[in-house]
């Protein structure tokens, strides 16, 4: 679709193709483009209730459960997450289920006009991300009035463009080595990106650990007379009960204690983002007089579930999804592998993008390994198998595994499920883009149109 071409999209297909259309714009740091958007429709984020998460790993899980645990105490939650498993319209949601094709359409269409006219300026088009973005605001403050809308950020904070929105609270989950192409070749400078999303007098939420990110996290939000609710000093979790699909643990919070607490994602680091949700929701209890009761709470965390993070989709032989596409999510993969799971041997296909530290990713998962089977995710950024081989063999060997270089991810997963057997465990792995098309073709779901 041309710049200039103006006229009504004609369907949602017609809708989503003009948005991931945008995609070429890239990413272009700035809000100057989404002010302008939001200026133009009269700044609608301005009526709404944000609870603004960011982080490296765990910002869907955790926007996950805040938007379980409040839909479950009555309230009207909007949930805008990135990227997405199945289908563009996940990423919009309004108590749980995605926008409507024709909302979608109406708002796209409603939009348009607007991005085509700051095309037209020295701004330049808004991106993908950007009309995506401003579509969930019209969506929420036009369309269905949430109480709340738990908001994902896209990459980074601070220049993040869902960083337009003054929330009621912030929430920084992790803060590890990805995207570190665009957001700064450090860990502290990473921090300092995601540390953007904090607001004057806005309380923060974080479960980070490394100390110079620490050391980040509390200087900013000492300059923005924040108040900072940190994991291992203002609460923590202590595990109670793991076995597989189900763990229970015990919530230490400063206004108070609370056990069990029960979630049936797996993995230490969802008994971590658990922790962060109810700490977040505990705050706005206090602060914001926010009714969350607790067996709303119990029966919110117990029913959240985030698709593509450590889920079973087969059972025989057993077949696991993990979007691990860094080194700290790989770390989390192989820590839950062996405290949850019991196998015999274990067979991995793996698939990344090339802008991913690979070597690290690998360095994690290589010695667990029985068989590694290397893809290629259907995407533009894909990294090729080969040269995902040749780092593997370059690397210190551990124990003996199976290499197999498969450029077919269908072939790939056949390979899986052919070498798998009945006490053995598959993990298919990596970016999320090659879950997506796994996940929808293990579960037999074609409606997959993966992506941002």
């Amino acid at each position: 679709m041309q710049h200039g071409e103006s006229g009504t999209l004609p369907s949602y297909q017609a809708a989503a193709d003009w948005i991931t259309g945008l995609v070429p714009f890239g990413i272009r740091p700035g809000l100057d483009r989404i002010e302008a958007l939001m200026e133009r429709l009269g700044n609608p984020h301005r009526r709404l209730k944000f609870i603004h998460v960011a982080g490296t790993n765990g910002k869907g899980s955790v926007c996950a459960y805040l938007s379980s645990v409040l839909f479950q105490s009555g309230y009207d939650v909007g949930t805008f997450t990135s990227p997405y498993i199945t289908k563009f319209t996940n990423r919009f949601q309004y108590n749980g289920k995605d926008i409507k094709e024709e909302e979608l359409l109406a708002l796209a269409n409603e939009l348009k006009p607007h991005v085509e006219a700051i095309a037209e300026t020295e701004l330049g088009s808004p991106t993908m991300f950007e009309v995506s973005t401003a579509l969930a605001i019209l969506y929420f403050a036009k369309v269905t009035f949430p109480d709340y809308v738990v908001w994902e950020t896209g990459l980074g904070g601070r220049l993040d463009v869902t960083n337009i929105v003054y929330p009621v609270i912030s929430v920084i989950t992790n803060v590890g080595h990805d995207h570190m192409d665009r957001l700064g070749d450090t860990l502290a400078k990473v921090a300092e990106e995601k540390a953007g999303i904090i607001k004057p007098g806005i309380p923060v939420v974080s479960a980070v650990t490394q100390p110079e990110v620490v050391d980040v996290i509390r200087r900013v939000a000492g300059e923005k007379r924040s108040t900072l609710y940190m994991l291992g000093e203002q609460f923590s979790e202590t595990a109670l009960e793991v076995r597989e699909d189900e763990q229970e643990f015990r919530f230490q919070g400063m206004f108070r204690t609370i056990e069990p607490l029960r979630i049936s994602l797996n993995g230490a680091h969802q008994r971590t983002n658990a922790a962060v949700a109810v700490m977040t929701l505990e705050v706005l209890r206090q602060y914001q007089a926010l009714v969350v009761d607790d067996d709303a709470l119990t029966e919110g965390l117990h029913k959240a579930a985030w698709p593509g993070r450590l889920e079973m989709v087969k059972r025989d032989p057993r077949i696991l999804l993990d979007g691990a596409h860094n080194p700290e999510g790989a770390e989390m993969l192989v820590k839950a592998l062996k405290e949850t799971y019991k196998y015999d041997r274990l067979h991995v296909v793996m698939g990344m993008l090339e802008n991913k530290n690979h070597r690290a990713t690998f360095k994690h998962i290589l010695p667990i390994v029985d068989t590694l089977i290397l893809t290629e995710p259907d995407y533009r950024m894909k990294m090729e198998a080969q040269d995902l081989a040749a780092i593997v063999q370059e690397l210190p060997g551990g124990k003996p595994f199976e290499l197999v270089i498969e450029k077919d991810w269908k072939q790939a997963l056949q390979t899986l499920q052919q070498v798998t057997g009945s006490s053995d465990l598959g993990v298919v792995t990596g970016t999320l883009y090659l879950i997506a098309d796994a996940r929808a073709r293990l579960l037999y779901n074609s409606d997959s149109e993966k992506g941002w």
